[in-house]
């Protein structure tokens, strides 16, 4: 986890946000951490600590403007901060169901545009979904027992995009041995 992104987070007063868990940043980082220990490159792990940066579908308190976004990319880099974007852009309801599918719609919350994300964009889109939400499930069991049969059936469909020690890690945090 790079000093200037942990700067910027900082910064932008992510250590003071309420969050599951603690604070936004305790997140942010625990979210990088995992990233990194499932193997996952550089570029990932920096999106997975700064994953919320410009809010999400789920979260919407944002850190910085996204008419800043060349701030978010001097400090962790144009690959990470796009899937920063990518990932803060999605509108869940309109995208989740058709990730696994090449040719499946991936909608902008903050455009409306849509897209068909490469392999590469929906393997690390739903790396990166399933370490922020494996992460609140963990410090959250009121999360876990509301939203894990859920998340556990969002994970199974999107077991091709998921790395080995992603999909471990969710069989192992929602108590499931599913496929």
């Amino acid at each position: 986890m790079t000093a200037e992104a942990l700067a910027i987070l900082q910064a932008a007063g992510a250590d003071g946000i309420e969050h599951p868990g603690g604070t936004l940043l305790a997140h942010l980082k625990r979210v990088g951490a995992l990233l990194a220990s499932w193997g996952a490159r550089p570029a990932l792990v920096s999106a997975g600590l700064c994953h919320a940066f410009y809010g999400t579908d789920g979260f919407p308190v944002a850190l910085m403007d996204l008419g800043r976004r060349a701030e978010l990319v001097e400090a962790i880099g144009v690959e990470a901060e796009a899937l920063v974007y990518l990932y803060a852009s999605c509108d869940r309801s309109s995208s989740y169901r058709g990730l696994t599918d090449d040719a499946g719609m991936f909608v902008d919350r903050f455009t409306g545009t849509r897209v068909r994300p490469g392999l590469e964009a929906r393997r690390d889109f739903a790396e990166l979904t399933a370490a922020n939400e494996l992460d609140i499930a963990v410090i959250s069991p009121e999360v876990r027992t509301r939203y894990g049969a859920d998340l556990l059936g969002l994970f199974t469909r999107w077991r091709p995009l998921l790395s080995e020690p992603a999909w471990a890690h969710c069989r192992s945090v929602l108590g499931q041995a599913a496929g």
